[in-house]
């Protein structure tokens, strides 16, 4: 159609340019999303208490749910030290060490509507602590109790106040809290009420399933899908009550990816926007091509942990200090994996107020370490077999099997004959506390599942106790060492910080003269992503705040 009036014309063009202005906005709005390719083969659970170890709460934990204690993420230079969640203060009972007294946050409410309260923690904590509640969870219990052993129960003193019990005084509860997710009892009350089955168990088993596919916790994400094994789509919660930490940007997507080949791939085709843990060998074209590389030493440690049951061959000390001795780990690093690791020489290295003055130094010393052998038995006509059980992938698991073999080559050289068990990184996780003992073992006298390192139970109590054997906690090899019970209770009955610091450090002196561990690595937590996406901080954590990050 020829328009001839100039007027028409003219009111014809002003009204498309009102409606391409109208337009305009709408584009600039678009939704923002971050699609992440994850370590792990499948999506970690996402019924309040993740699996998968560290990345199971790094991605559906801190994500989609709160603890009544936090973790500070926001810088990548400080360590990252426990703060206010949804509990504002707590103070341990001057007259029994083992009652604690927890205020909460107001005006905090699940992404259902419904208030967080004094009955959303005392259900949140019998959720896995108390057998006969109805939302008791077997499920759950593996990954949470064994993360807060002396926790025995909670009590509403009002709406917003909580007392929490434990079995013994124990100082380090208000860290081990930072792993006990509060999930919605409203929701999940909403779908016991709607369940079908023969008896109550039932229905809440019922319930629980229909929770993990549309949960509600207090977080900054909320769920919107979720496809078992492929995807799980999450959006900013924008009344989130921190403010700060509304997320900035509308989606983020996480894919599993076990393969870190296959993972840099995704990443170099567009297909992700972030990897955990990008193949090494691809650093150079990543850094060529423009992506960002981000890593920093985290609290963590990849080992051995060894078996140290009847029979075991690591019950030897100068074989467990001659394995130690014969790593070089430096190659390893500057090798392998293209600088993204720290050499373990401990749990925690010198300059930590938990290092401690070990007598036996953990370095590259073949000639010692064979030494070490021959006094045991053996040589290069009598090798020591040896068996580990480890996986292809997984949290912090870093790169397993590279790894390993790096591990069992150089072992060789000290009259070592290992062997790998390779098994799925959930199974692995499993087999964790389930301990040596256990046919899930098959054989193995040392398994190899990394460990944070950020708190005292997390990084030394769990393994060296010997009240955390399976299925208590994570002492995997039953460890059973008079003096390290006795270094433990005197650290965890300490309440004052400068002391407690001082018997931690003593407890892992001890364990390192003991060489309670194969040390190796400490992990950096290596991400590459492009370079759209900014804002990122890189904590000395095993966890990180996508809050933070935008997508431009």
């Amino acid at each position: 159609m020829l328009i001839k009036n100039k007027k028409t014309r003219a009111a014809l063009i002003a009204l498309l340019a009102l409606g391409s202005a109208a337009a305009w906005p709408r584009v600039v709005a678009a939704e923002t999303v971050l699609r992440i390719g994850m370590t792990a083969a499948d999506i970690p659970r996402t019924l309040g208490q993740p699996d998968q170890g560290f990345e199971g709460n790094r991605f559906t934990g801190l994500t989609m749910y709160d603890a009544l204690t936090g973790w500070d993420l926001s810088s990548a230079d400080k360590p990252s030290v426990v703060i206010q969640g949804l509990a504002t203060e707590w103070k341990v009972d001057d007259a029994d060490k083992t009652k604690w007294t927890f205020k909460l946050r107001p005006g905090v409410t699940f992404h259902d509507g419904s208030p967080f309260n004094a009955d959303a923690v005392v259900w949140n904590v019998e959720k896995v602590l108390k057998q006969d509640a109805p939302q008791f969870d077997a499920s759950q219990v593996g990954v949470t109790a064994s993360r807060m052993p002396t926790l025995a129960s909670a009590k509403k003193i009002d709406d917003m106040t909580v007392e929490l019990t434990t079995k013994e005084p124990d100082s380090f509860l208000p860290i081990n809290l930072t792993n006990l997710f509060m999930a919605s009892p409203a929701k999940w009350q909403h779908f016991y009420d709607k369940a079908e089955g023969a008896d109550a168990k039932a229905k809440s088993q019922a319930a629980w399933t229909a929770f993990a596919k549309d949960a509600a916790g207090t977080g900054p994400w909320k769920m919107a899908s979720f496809t078992p094994r492929e995807r799980l789509e999450l959006v900013k919660n924008a009344s989130y009550w921190n403010k700060d930490r509304v997320p900035k940007v509308d989606k983020m997507v996480l894919l599993p990816m076990p393969e870190a080949n296959a993972r840099t791939a995704a990443l170099l085709s567009g297909q992700v926007d972030w990897v955990e843990a990008p193949a090494p060998d691809a650093l150079p074209e990543l850094k060529q091509r423009g992506f960002k590389l981000y890593a920093n030493e985290q609290p963590h440690v990849w080992p051995w942990q060894f078996s140290r049951v009847e029979g075991s061959p690591w019950n030897d000390i100068r074989v467990r200090k001659a394995a130690n001795l014969c790593v070089d780990r430096e190659g390893l690093k500057d090798g392998l994996l293209a600088g993204l690791m720290v050499p373990a020489s401990g749990t925690f290295e010198p300059g930590h107020p938990w290092r401690g003055k070990p007598s036996f130094e953990i370095k590259y010393d073949k000639a010692a370490a064979q030494k070490l052998m021959q006094e045991a038995g053996f040589g290069p006509n009598k090798k020591l077999a040896v068996k580990i059980q480890t996986s292809a992938s997984g949290s912090g698991q870093m790169q397993p099997l590279p790894m390993n073999e790096y591990l069992q080559q150089a072992l060789a050289e000290c009259y070592f004959d290992v062997k790998l068990d390779v098994i799925e990184w959930n199974t692995l996780f499993t087999n964790w506390r389930r301990g040596a003992k256990d046919p899930s073992a098959n054989g193995s006298n040392a398994t190899n599942v990394t460990y944070a390192a950020m708190d005292p139970f997390f990084a030394l109590v769990r393994f060296l106790q010997s009240s955390m054997a399976p299925p208590v906690s994570n002492n995997w090899g039953f460890i059973n060492d008079p003096k390290f019970d006795e270094l433990v209770k005197k650290a965890r009955q300490t309440f004052d910080p400068a002391a407690r610091d001082a018997a931690l450090a003593e407890l892992h002196a001890a364990s390192v003269d003991d060489a309670a561990f194969l040390y190796v690595a400490h992990d950096v937590g290596p991400r590459a992503m492009s370079p759209k996406v900014t804002g990122v901080v890189q904590p000395k954590s095993w966890f990180i705040d996508f809050s933070l990050v935008s997508v431009n």
